[in-house]
């Protein structure tokens, strides 16, 4: 974890804006359970300050400052956990050309005296009693931070520490710097009396430049950046081991996959619990704590067991983009993933394991358009999943259900695992890594779209996610357009405010439903094969391939799946009036002469959404979530545009000024480390993947971070 990122320079703009220690004591309250103390929040307005000052005065201004930062990987985020550094100072060696860290105490102390006469390792500080030096502190946080397990473990760096005092004088705190103090690479200490000195020390452990580009690393090796799904699951292959799981999400792989050892035949030895009883995961989490990637980790290591497997879901979008796009010429794999409809009738034998993901999306029963209503299911959906396998996995988020049919909720499978009495097992997933690892942005976007209840607040920059507010339609495509040919992943999407045509004529073409002003464009085809001469995608592919960024996505086809930008379009189903939101439903009219549908009345025109299957209040909870779902799809900048000009001044001055230095995280701005571009889908039998032995899959490929 860690409260802010933000090189020196850029944290006291921010400062000077206001803005700096109410965000620190926000991310203080959400990870540490209570409020910041007075002392906690004057220690960031005084000396996080005054050390932004030195770094800017020694020329350092760039050097890269991480605030309240977990020492390991692991760390945890409990209530009353202490283990964090208060200031991590990230840049480039001057001479060296590698990593340079810096372990910062902040320590505000005027006057320390002696406890001890033999031993300067205690001190006492008036008004606060006796304390260690901050030295024994550091020496801790080095360990860890150096160690096997911390991020700069296995890497090539630079690292020290020292206490910063910048009230004190070299006097008033002698016994501090005494002969007999501790000593090491992290026991220096600055008082106001060594300020030259520590001006000094600055230049010769950081570069002038660089240091964006070292604190991506270090991001990337704490697991704060995440390579995006399809992207790990394109370098893989899909065969090897390539997420690093962390934390809970480490500790749900590891549980699901001891008790299929335990519960599931093996030619080689008996189970250890009789066949007939079944084992039920529940692992609920909200957007980007992981599930898709825990349920791919054990469907891969299960797989190489020699476990039957099969990965269910009920996202179109998400199975079409693995399917396509990482399996694509591989039959096996493609056949590997599987819709929630597919188990109207139970597989013989069963299979080992069933993975579902997205099980929030659940039906009560298994339909089909396209089926003959005998072949329809006749039972609850969940039963027929839970028929299907002898250990079942559901991944659920109640938060993210955007259709009236959705059923599947925590109450919903504990009823299902009671009727077939089956040993059910609940986990919970808290951290979530997508959207730049920024859990203050997924808490504000769900405070602004009232899902939470919390009270809404204006957005402040943490250095991991930003959020700007565009004018225009024709704004946010020059943005995403902008970025997604300089080379990052970049999606439009949109709230579903406008009739969706289907292809037209023998060419198939796209109607420009989305229409704002002079500004038209399509809807993603609502095809399953190629459109206009096989320049459009279908809609299973228009999220990962580079001739969907025409046309505009909606949460049906979002939902599972994310970008670096994401241009999101507020139509007018949701807009905002005084100090409330207002719900709308559409009306539609026939164009003349074409016959084709158009907006007569502003609001929704969802299908799934209408007057006769849901009330007001169900819809307008729809309606949040589809929102919720299209604002958490980038992992590094959101563009929100509304139609409603009310709306639209509402999100501005909930974000507020956007332009804080170089911080807009576009594609040239971005250090070469963070600039990954997304990876084009493998070419159509190119190898096979194969079942193998898990210490074959593990010996293959490097060790990708995936959340």
């Amino acid at each position: 974890m860690l409260l802010l990122k933000l090189s020196a320079q850029d944290l006291l703009t921010l400062n000077a804006r206001r803005r700096m220690v109410p965000h620190l004591a926000a991310r203080w309250r959400h990870f540490r359970g209570a409020e910041a103390s007075v002392s906690e929040r004057s220690a960031w307005a005084e000396s996080l300050v005054s050390l932004a000052n030195d770094l800017v005065a020694a020329g350092r201004g760039n050097v890269e400052m991480i605030v309240e930062c977990a020492a390991t990987i692991d760390e945890s985020n409990h209530p009353g956990d202490s283990r964090l550094i208060d200031v991590v100072l990230v840049g480039r060696h001057p001479e060296e050309s590698r990593p340079s860290v810096q372990l910062v105490e902040l320590k505000r102390w005027s006057m320390v005296t002696r406890v001890e006469r033999a031993t300067a390792e205690l001190v006492h500080v008036p008004g606060m009693g006796e304390k260690k030096h901050p030295a024994l502190q550091l020496r801790e946080y080095y360990r860890a931070f150096t160690g096997e397990r911390g991020p700069f473990g296995k890497v090539d760096f630079a690292c020290g520490g020292f206490a910063y005092l910048h009230n004190a004088t070299d006097e008033s705190v002698r016994p501090l710097i005494d002969v007999d103090a501790p000593t090491g690479a992290y026991a220096r200490v600055y008082t106001g009396d060594r300020r030259d000195q520590l001006l000094s020390d600055l230049r010769k452990n950081f570069a002038e430049d660089g240091a964006a580009s070292e604190a991506e690393r270090m991001l990337q090796l704490m697991g704060l950046r995440n390579t995006p799904l399809l992207d790990a699951m394109i370098r893989s292959r899909g065969e090897d081991t390539v997420f690093t799981l962390r934390g809970d999400q480490k500790a749900v792989a590891d549980q699901v996959l001891e008790t299929a050892a335990k519960v599931l035949p093996d030619p080689e030895r008996p189970a250890l619990v009789p066949n007939e009883r079944r084992v039920i995961f529940l692992v609920t989490g909200g957007a980007g704590t992981g599930k898709s990637a825990i349920g791919l980790q054990i469907k891969a290591e299960l797989e190489a067991q020699g476990r039957t497997v099969k990965y269910a879901s009920g996202s179109r979008a998400f199975n079409g983009a693995l399917q396509q796009h990482v399996g694509y010429g591989d039959r096996e794999f493609r056949e590997s993933f599987t819709y929630f409809s597919n188990y109207v009738t139970p597989p013989d034998p069963p299979l080992d394991v069933l993975i579902c993901d997205e099980a929030h999306r659940l039906r009560d029963r298994s339909t089909n358009r396209f089926w003959k209503p005998e072949d329809w299911g006749t039972g609850p959906q969940v039963d027929e999943l839970l028929a299907a396998s002898r250990l079942t996995v559901f991944f659920l988020d109640e938060g993210q259900s955007v259709r009236p049919n959705e059923v599947g909720t925590v109450a919903l499978i504990e009823d299902a695992a009671m009727r077939h009495d089956a040993l059910l097992v609940p986990s919970n997933l808290r951290e979530q890594f997508r959207c730049g690892g920024s859990d203050a942005y997924i808490r504000w976007v769900q405070a602004v779209l009232g899902v939470s209840g919390e009270p809404v607040e204006q957005w402040r920059p943490d250095g991991l996610m930003h959020i700007e507010v565009a004018d225009t339609p024709e704004e946010l495509e020059q943005i995403i357009r902008t970025e997604a040919l300089a080379g990052a992943s970049a999606r439009m999407v949109a709230g579903y405010c406008w009739p969706w045509t289907k292809p037209l004529g023998k060419e198939r073409r796209l109607e420009p439903d989305v229409r704002i002003g002079e500004w038209h464009r399509p809807w993603n085809a609502d095809s399953d094969s190629y459109c206009e001469g096989g320049q459009v995608p279908p809609a299973k592919t228009w999220s990962v391939e580079a001739n969907g960024l025409g046309q505009i996505g909606c949460v049906y086809t979002a939902q599972g799946l994310e970008w670096d930008w994401c241009g999101v379009i507020m139509g007018e189903d949701m807009v905002r009036r005084g100090d409330k939101w207002v719900f709308r439903r559409g009306k539609d009219r026939k164009e003349e002469g074409s016959g084709i549908k158009r907006v007569d009345r502003p609001g929704s025109f969802d299908p799934k959404v209408k007057p006769g299957s849901v009330d007001d209040e169900e819809f307008a909870r729809l309606v949040r979530h589809a929102y919720h779902v299209l604002m958490t799809r980038a992992s590094r900048a959101t563009v929100l545009y509304s139609t409603d000009a009310e709306t639209r001044a509402y999100l501005k001055k909930l974000v507020g000024e956007v332009e804080i230095h170089d911080l807009r995280p576009t594609w040239a701005n971005l250090p070469p480390e963070a600039r990954k571009p997304h990876l084009p889908r493998p070419r159509k039998g190119a190898g096979g993947r194969g079942k193998r032995k898990r210490k074959q899959s593990q010996a293959k490929g490097p060790d990708l971070l995936l959340f």
